[in-house]
């Protein structure tokens, strides 16, 4: 059985610098049940962090790079006085980053340590800011519970060791005292650092949760709520007050920025509902994730999303016609490779897929030599500058109410279309320099009529 306490996780742009810390630290302090906080990297470290990795950079961008991020943190520091076990802690791995970003990454082992320490720091200055605001409270490092596989760049979470760890040394702390702890890193067997991937912090306060029997997630982000859109794209986009987990999962995956869509996983299976809330709007509503009954299934597209830096990749072998273990070879190799595969469309003697191609990526989605495994026995040929757009919702059919879809993908040059194999998306694939208005035109035509 859960218990009544919360897991609050807040984003890089809710930890961006003092001030924000201190909006975070409000709704802790005025919300007992919160008793784990996990944080991002503040705002702008990560990116400095990822430029770090990288091979190439001269000695004045490296150390340009270096001190964007030590600027970002003494920014913050300058308006706490860091208590004597914080200030150590802190100082200590403010000078491991310094030595460890003075070369580029020379493996994938260095280059997760590497991208682990802006959560490190900004959970040093975040407990200070709790305490400060009366909020008694420790730093926990997550390394020593959230444990994964070796897979850098996209660790996979042991779910079991987790939670025997978690139960262990992280829940006896919770009836005395907030714990923060870090977002998107975790360590593997041999104790080496590990990140989840861009976006992970989401999902790590997920793992917790549900290892340590929370009741509920909190996600404080900069928006209030998950939105029937991009607000950015269209000022008629509405957030959304409750959504099931199937939806929002869709949501996620499909380009719904404010939640990383591995966070449903854990959510769902062990059936905590989940929060989306604005840090700098807590009294401004938001949006609840959670199990509904089929009976109260709001039908129909409810949200459209776009996910840019789309590979469509296509597999062709006319000999396999009528033959079978074709496909079966195909996702074999696939999954060799650990490439994971979106939208799928078939045909005899034919596969094409759908991968993120996204620039800032931990690691290249689409393996070179992964591309010549499958070219020994199929055609392999690769589009880029594609953007997937998905139509979410529940009980989505293609029928006379979805007519005006129809006509608003008439004006736009379609790359391929996806439906049937669940009824809370209908995807397709159109060019990237199109997408922002395809996206607008669906919202108009089926989500601001009657508004």
């Amino acid at each position: 059985m859960n218990q009544e306490f919360t897991v609050a996780k807040f984003g890089g742009t809710s930890v961006a610098d003092h001030a924000a810390m201190m909006r975070c630290a409000d709704i802790i302090a005025s919300d007992s049940q919160v008793r784990i906080v996990v944080v991002s990297a503040s705002a702008g470290v990560t990116n400095h962090l990822v430029a770090l990795c990288q091979t190439g950079l001269s000695t004045e961008e490296r150390q340009a790079h270096i001190d964007g991020v030590i600027a970002i943190q003494l920014n913050i520091i300058e308006c706490l006085s860091l208590d004597a076990d914080l200030a150590h802690g802190f100082d200590s791995t403010l000078n491991d980053f310094k030595h460890a970003a003075q070369h580029p990454a020379q493996t994938n082992a260095h280059r997760d340590e590497l991208l682990s320490f802006g959560e490190r720091l900004s959970s040093y200055l975040f407990t200070q800011v709790l305490r400060d605001k009366g909020v008694a409270s420790s730093r926990f490092d997550v390394r020593s519970v959230l444990k994964t596989d070796g897979q850098f760049g996209k660790a996979q979470p042991d779910i079991t060791q987790t939670k025997t760890r978690a139960q262990a040394e992280l829940v006896p702390l919770l009836s005395e005292q907030v714990v923060v702890t870090q977002g998107f890193i975790g360590s593997d067997e041999y104790g080496d650092t590990t990140t989840l991937g861009r976006g992970g912090s989401d999902y790590s306060a997920a793992l917790l949760a549900e290892a340590c029997g929370a009741r509920n997630i909190h996600i404080w982000t900069d928006v209030v709520g998950i939105y029937s859109t991009d607000p950015r794209l269209c000022n008629k986009a509405k957030p959304i007050a409750h959504l099931t987990f199937d939806e929002a999962a869709e949501m996620a995956t499909f380009g719904a920025k404010v939640l990383h869509p591995a966070t449903i996983l854990p959510a769902a299976r062990s059936g905590i509902g989940v929060f989306v809330g604005s840090s700098q709007d807590p009294q401004g509503g938001g949006t609840w994730i959670e199990k509904v009954p089929s009976s109260e299934l709001i039908a129909g597209v409810r949200a459209v999303t776009q996910r840019k830096n789309q590979l469509l990749l296509t597999l062709k072998s006319p000999e396999m016609l009528l033959a079978s273990g074709f496909l079966a070879r195909v996702f074999t190799i696939l999954s060799e490779y650990k490439i994971s595969v979106d939208l799928v469309t078939t045909s005899e003697i034919s596969v094409a897929v759908t991968l993120d191609n996204a620039p800032n990526a931990s690691r290249p989605e689409l393996d070179q030599e992964a591309l010549e495994r499958l070219g020994e026995f199929c055609h392999v040929s690769v589009e880029t500058n594609l953007a997937l757009v998905a139509l979410i919702g529940s009980e989505i059919q293609l029928r006379q109410s979805e007519l005006n879809l129809m006509r608003v993908l008439s004006d736009f040059d379609i790359r391929l279309i996806c439906h049937g194999a669940s009824k809370h998306n209908l995807c397709f694939l159109v060019e990237q320099s199109q997408s922002d208005t395809v996206v607008q035109a669906i919202h108009q035509q089926l989500l601001e009529q009657g508004r």
